[in-house]
């Protein structure tokens, strides 16, 4: 085997052998990382040839009646500077057919969200390939920056959109899945959606998926009265 055939053949090994040592364990608190997560995140993304991305703004109003909070922009999101940009994402097409907005949308005109009563953040700022990439001092920090918002913003419906999210900040979560949830989070009536993105195997395709987004706008519109 030629010298260049031996250099490609360890870095395919390590890469390779770099999944499973930089795997995290999913009951660890507080930034306890094993394997590759202990290095910085940033260093990971130069690392693994990722360019490091600036946070996404959020797009938020005072009093909105849904306060949607994601775990994470993509980046593609991060890329455009707009929500929810991923192409095999459908949440602006949910947002419509549900009634949740008067009029079909596109993540570019996700800034016109708070004219309709509606606002979007995330748990963690942080840009990634995938939320996997997130450490668990992320989470930690990121669910306490969310309970904060939810008090200053005081919006009548939190949507968390995804129950990955929903289980990090509501950490004495009674009932899994998506719907409406007993109780309140910082002062809001919550409600959990499923994740949207195509790759969500426990709602497959987009009617599995409007349900939810129905039945979303439902719950929302009873707490308004």
């Amino acid at each position: 085997m030629s010298t260049r055939a031996k250099r490609a053949r360890r870095g395919a090994d390590g890469e390779a052998a770099a999944a499973p040592g930089g795997a995290r364990d999913p009951g660890l608190q507080g930034g306890a990382l094993i394997g590759a997560q202990a290095l910085e995140a940033p260093a990971r993304a130069l690392l693994g040839g990722e360019r490091a991305q600036p946070p996404l703004k959020d797009v938020v109003a005072d009093r909105p009646r849904i306060l949607f909070v994601g775990i994470n922009p993509g980046l593609r999101s991060a890329q455009l500077g707009h929500h929810f940009s991923g192409p095999g994402n459908p949440f602006w097409r949910l947002l419509h057919a549900a009634g949740l907005v008067p009029a079909a949308m596109t993540y570019e005109q996700d800034r016109e969200l708070p004219r309709l009563g509606l606002a979007l953040t995330n748990l963690c700022p942080r840009p990634t390939r995938s939320s996997a990439d997130l450490t668990p001092a992320e989470l930690v920090r990121g669910a306490r920056t969310v309970a904060r918002k939810v008090a200053r913003l005081r919006p009548e419906v939190v949507a968390f959109v995804g129950v990955t999210v929903y289980q990090r900040c509501v950490r004495e979560a009674r009932t899994a899945g998506a719907g409406a949830k007993e109780g309140t989070f910082a002062g809001a009536r919550v409600f959990v959606l499923p994740n949207p993105s195509g790759l969500n195997a426990s709602y497959p395709g987009f009617d599995a998926k409007l349900v939810w987004f129905r039945r979303l706008a439902q719950f929302a519109a009873g707490a308004a009265r």
